[in-house]
Parts: structure tokens; sequence; C-alpha cells
């Protein structure tokens, strides 16, 4: 390791000056000691804006005092932004995560400051951004200052993400464990059932992008007896590991990658950061590539599962929003939606319960006022809920919709019929 003059959190972030644009490192790289020390300095900062993705860990910029100082401008919205993002002290930027760099390289959002946390520094001078490349790599290429958080328990990860130590402005060394997120436990049997849905559209050979949450570790505890799966996702946690040690994905089919699982983020426990550590079977890699649907379309049988909030008779998908309230972002559903329908073979598939867990049904004649169209209806194919599997592609309007309506939950069904009567067919009765 080279000798590096690290100095504290404090001293650090006094690289951030008003009216800056700070680049908060994001998912399981959150620098939350960085965050902390930043947000000790309210008082002598104003102005200045924060970008960033999905936020994990210990990180609140919705007190008050937080509040009169910054103002976060967030490119994908989670729990620890949502509440400030949805106030007149902050906002989201509607950007698919494959051109998030693009706003940074072409100066749209030029960063001042950069917060990233790395792994320690090997005898050349290199840190590694570990489990989260996506779009720090870009804004670590272009920010004016950065400024890292240097903590052993990071994965040093191979593929895109190495940053020398003459890029970095200011290293601070803080040991912390990193944020971790078990989908495992967050499952039912409605999303078993689902899960068993989507498994069954799983080919040999096919190569798998999985969002995030419960639903897609669901599915992959279901292909133990698939052979030769690839992987090429914008992330993958714990659920993949053993897919990988019992040969199930080998990524011995995929047309580019051969060999290797390809991702941009990593979330998940202990155990997913200890298994890509130094592994050069998984290539951490920008989201600006991962995400590019020219590259995701070279593989064969690219199967896309992802989910939604709601979905209409027509097929609009909604996923970052409820109504006019922000959720969370378009993040990369549309690159691999339009990327696996593009590959030879591929599924692109949007799977959901059938309802939420207050009883609202999540298949409706129209969405919400003001909710956000992530996947059009030109774009989606397959639906999934716990009542079975639809290809809306090639199909017309009342087809969708019929269609749409046995995958709905019993309960709502008939309320769907009523839509589907007075929009389809009450128009063309001929009185006498």
């Amino acid at each position: 390791m080279q000798n590096v003059n690290y100095i504290t959190a404090e001293e650090a972030v006094k690289h951030v000056e008003p009216g800056n644009r700070v680049f908060i490192h994001g998912s399981a790289a959150t620098p939350a000691c960085l965050v902390e020390a930043l947000q000790k300095r309210h008082r002598e900062l104003y102005n200045v804006e924060l970008v960033g993705i999905t936020m994990l860990g210990f990180v609140d910029f919705d007190k008050p005092e937080y509040r009169k100082s910054f103002y976060f401008n967030s490119l994908f919205v989670s729990a620890a932004t949502r509440d400030v993002a949805n106030s007149e002290d902050g906002d989201y930027v509607p950007v698919f995560l494959s051109q998030i760099p693009l706003l940074f390289r072409r100066n749209i959002l030029p960063i001042d400051v950069a917060l990233i946390q790395v792994s320690p520094p090997d005898e050349h001078g290199y840190c590694s951004l570990g489990a989260s490349v996506d779009i720090a790599k870009a804004a670590v290429e272009t920010a004016k200052h950065v400024i890292a958080q240097v903590n052993p328990l990071m994965p040093r990860t191979h593929g895109q993400g190495f940053v020398h130590i003459s890029k970095i402005d200011a290293m601070v060394w803080h040991v912390a464990e990193l944020p971790e997120v078990n989908y495992a436990f967050e499952s039912n049997n409605v999303v078993k059932k689902i899960g068993l849905q989507v498994a069954s559209l799983v080919e040999d050979g096919a190569t798998l992008q999985m969002g995030i949450g419960n639903i897609p570790d669901q599915v992959l505890k279901n292909l133990a007896t698939h052979k030769h799966l690839g992987i090429h996702s914008e992330m993958f946690s714990d659920g993949i590991i053993p897919l990988i040690e019992n040969g199930v994905v080998d990524n011995s089919l995929k047309k580019i990658n051969v060999g290797r699982s390809v991702t941009a983020f990593l979330t998940g426990t202990r155990r997913l950061y200890d298994y890509v550590n130094d592994n050069p079977g998984i290539r951490v890699m920008e989201i600006n590539y991962v995400n590019d649907t020219s590259v995701i379309r070279q593989n064969p049988k690219v199967t896309a599962i992802n989910s939604a909030i709601e979905i209409d008779l027509t097929g609009q998908v909604c996923s970052d929003s409820i109504g006019t309230h922000q959720y969370s972002g378009i993040g990369g559903q549309m690159d691999f939606i339009h990327g696996a329908s593009l590959s030879e073979g591929g599924k692109p598939i949007i799977a959901l319960p059938s309802q939420t867990n207050k009883g609202v049904s999540r298949i409706v004649p129209f969405l919400k006022q003001g909710a956000g169209v992530v996947t059009t209806r030109g774009h989606v194919h397959w639906i999934v809920t716990e009542y079975g599997v639809v290809n809306l592609f090639g199909k017309n309007l009342k087809q969708r919709a019929k269609a749409l309506i046995q995958l709905a939950h019993p309960d709502h069904r008939e309320m769907l019929e009523r839509d589907y009567f007075n929009r389809f067919e009450k128009a063309f009765i001929i009185h006498p």
C-alpha cells in the first residue's frame, strides 16, 4: 500500500464552498462519514446543491437545519432522500440511468466536489470504487475536487472502477461496515408465486438482468436446475452467489464479457461484498456501458426482470411515482426493457404483485393523475403477477386490457371489466 497523507473528514470537506454542486457516491458506497462532516458545516454553507442516486446508510438531509443549506437534486430518489426530493428544498431529474454520466461530462450538471468511498490504494496507488462504479466514475473524472473516504472494508472490484490517488485531493481513513440489504427476508407467498412464474420464462443460456427488490431475488432461487446462464445487469445481490458457485451461471454463452458476470453496482450483505472482493469473475463497470442498449442486445436471450408501481389497461408502466409523489426514479428499467427486446430471443419482463399490501389494485384503468410513465406501452412485452403471465407485444388495446384483467386480483376484476366495457364497448352500442 502506498504512503498516503490522511486527514480528518472535517478538514477534507472544507473543499466544499457555498454555491457548489456536490456529488455523493451512492448505494453501498455512500460515504457516510464525509456526509456527516459536511452536514456539520451547515451553518457556514448555503446554496449547496447535492446530486446522486440511491443513498444507503445513516444519511438524512430532511432535517430543517440542513434544508437551509443544502438542496438535494436527486437523480434517483431513495428512502434517505424521498422526503426532501418531494419538498421545496429538493427535486428529481427524470433521466435514464445510462445517460447520467452525460450530465457530468457535457457540463449540464458540472460537479465541483465529489464525495466518494474507495478501497485502500494498492502498491501502484490505485483505489477501487468497489461496490458502486455506475455514475461515480464520470463524477470522479469531471469533478474539480475529489474527496475520498478510504475504507478497508470496501471490496476491491475488477472492471472500470480504479481511481489513482493522484486524482484524489483529500483522503480520509475511516473504517466502517458497508450498508447491508437482505432481500431474502422480504419474501412472502405472493412473491414466491411471482418468482415461479418469472422463472418459467427463463431459458437455458439466457443472460439475466435483475432490478432491485425481493422479486428478482426470489426468481434466482428457482433457477437452480438451469444451465449456462449469464449475468449482465445494472445491479445484483446475494442471490446470484449460489448460482455462480453451483455452475448455473457460467457466462459461457454470452457474446461479450464471456465468462464474467457484469454489473454497475452491488447491494447486499457482507457475504456479497466479500465474494466480489478481488474476484476476476465479476466486472463492475460504468453505467453508460452496462446499460447501453447496443451493448445489452449483443448477448443472447437477455431476460430483463423489473417491477412497477402500477400498470394501466393499455400497458403503460409507472415505476417511479405514486401520482405526483416521486418515489424512486426511471433508473435502468427502460435501458434493459428495450435492450432485451432487441436481443435474439430476449424477454423484457415487468413482474409485480396484483395489489398493494393495503389491497389496492396495481392493474388500473388509468394511471394516477401525475404518475410518470417509465416503460411506454410501445415498449412493454411480458407482464407477470401471481395470477399468471401474458405477453402484450403485438396485442391491440382491447386484447391487452382483457389479458391484464386476468392478471389482476380477483377482488378487482369486476371493477376492471366495468371500466373495460365503458371504454371499449359502450361507445359502440347502437341503440334502436
